[in-house]
């Protein structure tokens, strides 16, 4: 049996065709078929994060991950320039600042849940990035985890298998964390940007006319998307780096190429987002082996990132275990489909590995002890998993390097 180093594992995503269909619903495997699928952009529309139950026309700009075709392209075409490599470079010195500020009070206390501190992290760095910076970060950082207590769903039915009471409260916990992030997080920051525009993604977002609303709902976006799940990558590498001594090792003498690799690797075989959904408009033919199939209108399609993400005919050998700097084929990202691909892949992969290696780097340089074995969980709304109670002992003092 090949040796597996992958610690999200849901036992219910176990096997299963490369290409399957149940009903309506394609269950994608294959890395060929699910880029195929992800790059039919003409063809097929957002169907996760609960994209299809979002009412139509009342945005003067539809959120950006939920949107398609051209404004969608348009829309990630002007944003993308806050996440390019170089720009997101800029930061490098406050994300420093941030993390020796924050490892410097815990290790003062001797004692740190990382799953805590890499929050505030993220949510800090990002924060400026998006031009959140008018508020508490700690406030701001319970408000955005509270947007993940949301009743379970199942995405292949169209009522999503909830009850009526299930759905009152969606809406309820829905509403009530958005309208505390308005006051509290938004409100504060537009205030400021419509005095003083910078350049970030809310000074952006005015200059192209969006109303009060449509930026509340995309700082949404990136407040969940961007800072929290990076919380957990994080987290999730530090936990195959302590208790690795050879994979730690190397990562501490490394350059910055050979960290990013080895982050690459670590979320290839941990990817945060699990699942990816799209639902055809017109047929898309899908290739496999020198099988073929078409997905019709209509139905819907599931891309198992985990499963595309370890497809030995496109990875290679092993591919449930850490290989830093694996051979992949032509045009296929370290990552594979971590970031997802196509038309919607996620222009925020520059800044989570520059944040990720930023604080980690720093945190094993205090030599950290793990203290006890963190608690595994999922989360229903991004098809992710989450790490809980990620408990180190620090020295009070970084080592020499």
């Amino acid at each position: 049996m090949e040796r597996s180093q992958r610690r999200a594992v849901k036992p219910e995503e176990g096997g299963g065709l490369r290409v399957e269909r149940e009903g309506r619903v394609w269950r994608i495997r294959s890395l060929e078929a699910a880029r195929q699928v992800l790059r039919a952009r003409d063809a097929t529309r957002q169907a996760g994060f609960t994209a299809e139950k979002i009412p139509q026309g009342y945005l003067d700009h539809h959120p950006i991950l939920v949107s398609d075709g051209p404004q969608h392209d348009e829309q990630r075409r002007k944003v993308a320039r806050f996440f390019a490599p170089v720009v997101v470079e800029r930061y490098t010195e406050q994300m420093e600042r941030c993390a020796d500020r924050l490892l410097d009070e815990a290790g003062a206390r001797g004692r740190v849940r990382l799953d805590d501190l890499a929050l505030l992290f993220t949510v800090e760095v990002t924060a400026e990035v998006v031009g959140l910076t008018e508020s508490s970060v700690p406030r701001m950082a319970r408000r955005l985890v509270s947007f993940f207590n949301q009743p379970p769903f199942d995405i292949t039915r169209d009522d999503l298998g909830r009850s009526g009471r299930q759905w009152a409260l969606a809406a309820y916990n829905g509403l009530v964390p958005v309208v505390r992030f308005y006051w509290a997080d938004v409100r504060p920051a537009l205030r400021r940007r419509r005095r003083e525009p910078g350049q970030d993604v809310i000074s952006h977002l005015l200059e192209e006319g969006y109303s009060t609303t449509g930026v509340l709902v995309e700082c949404v976006t990136y407040g969940t998307a961007g800072m929290v799940t990076t919380r957990e990558f994080i987290v999730m590498a530090a936990w195959h780096l302590l208790e690795d001594d050879a994979l730690r090792g190397r990562y501490l003498v490394a350059g910055t190429e050979e960290r990013l690799a080895i982050l690459n690797e670590v979320i290839r075989l941990e990817p945060v987002v699990g699942h990816l959904y799209r639902r055809a408009t017109a047929p898309v033919p899908i290739t496999d082996g020198g099988q073929e199939w078409t997905v019709e209108p209509g139905d819907l399609v599931d891309v198992c990132v985990r499963a595309a993400n370890a497809d030995p005919e496109q990875v290679g050998e092993e591919p449930l275990t850490l290989r830093p700097g694996r051979s992949l084929p032509g045009g296929v990202n370290p990552t594979v489909l971590t970031f997802g691909d196509g038309a919607h892949k996620c222009p925020g992969q520059p800044l989570a590995l520059l944040e990720a290696d930023v604080l980690l780097t720093r945190l094993l340089r205090r030599s950290p002890r793990l203290v006890g074995q963190p608690e595994l969980g999922w989360d229903n709304l991004i098809e992710g998993y989450w790490l809980r109670g990620f408990e180190l002992e620090l020295e009070g003092e970084p080592a020499s390097g």
